[in-house]
Order: C-alpha cells, then structure tokens, then sequence
C-alpha cells in the first residue's frame, strides 16, 4: 500500500506548500468501508480516474479551513461558499490527482475527469468502484484543523 500512497501523500504536501504556501503534515492512512463513507466534512472536491486504473481521489474539509486557503490563495476575504471557494478546492485536487497520474504513468495510461464539488454538512460521497477499497490519508493544516485526501483506485485487467 505505502507505494501507492506515498505519491498522494507527497503529491499534496507539495500542492499545499507551493501553491497556499502553507504546510500540511500527513497522519496515518487507514481504509474506510463505502457502507461507512459519510463525511464529517462540509465540502469536497472529487476527481475521477479512468484508464489501464479507474476509482476517484477526493479531498474533503471544513469549511472554515476552506474559507482560509482561498483568502491566502486570493488575498480576499471569505466567510461563505462562493464560486472562488469552489474552485480553488477542485484546483487543489486537480493538481494533486494531476501530478500523481504523472508518477503512475510510468506503469498506467490514466486519465483525469474534471472536478466535481460537493457541498453540505455531513455529505455522503458514492465511489464509483466496487472493488476498489477507500484509504483515507488525514492531514493536519494551520496547526488545529484537518482534512482528508481520499483514494479508491483500482487496476483494470
């Protein structure tokens, strides 16, 4: 498993000091069941991977940690969900699932849906693989808040 991960785990860590300059610190990954994969988080950005591998990889937060990385991210100050929100959440997971199918394809031809939000309290996230089982890597960001990248991705034969 750490092969596969440790590219997302990267991936995110670099994203989040070069872009938001701002640094993220990654804890321990563990698996979640989709019959128990309902958020805590009020907002997630999803992007889909198809090809020689195919699932999803979604980054879920709150959103007061939202409102914080696109204020740095635009100098503006937010304290809803707007459009600028939104974005700057589906970017990070665009280049984060960007720079790790790069690493992959090296093995994999894979390929990249656009991003999609989800927003609400507590939302519900329905994976698009049967197979392919949720790791959720936790990560500490502005010292006291979380949030998760999420993977479920699997090889086709």
């Amino acid at each position: 498993m750490e092969q596969y991960i440790q590219p997302f785990i990267e991936g995110t860590e670099e994203v989040f000091r070069d872009l938001c300059n701002t640094e993220v610190v990654a804890g321990r990954a563990y698996f979640v069941s989709k019959d128990e994969f309902e958020t805590i988080w009020d907002l997630s950005g999803i992007i889909g991977l198809s090809g020689e591998a195919h699932g999803a990889v979604a980054i879920s937060l709150k959103e007061e940690a939202a409102f914080k990385l696109t204020n740095i991210l635009t100098g503006m100050e937010f304290t809803s969900v707007e459009r600028e929100v939104t974005d700057m959440l589906g970017e990070i997971v665009n280049i984060i699932t960007g720079n790790v199918k790069n690493v992959f394809e090296k093995k994999h031809r894979i390929k990249i849906s656009m991003p999609s939000i989800i927003k609400g309290k507590a939302h519900t996230i329905v994976w698009p693989s049967e197979k392919a089982r949720i790791i959720c890597i936790p990560f500490k960001i502005f010292g006291d808040q979380e949030f998760c990248l999420s993977v479920a991705v699997e090889q086709v034969k």
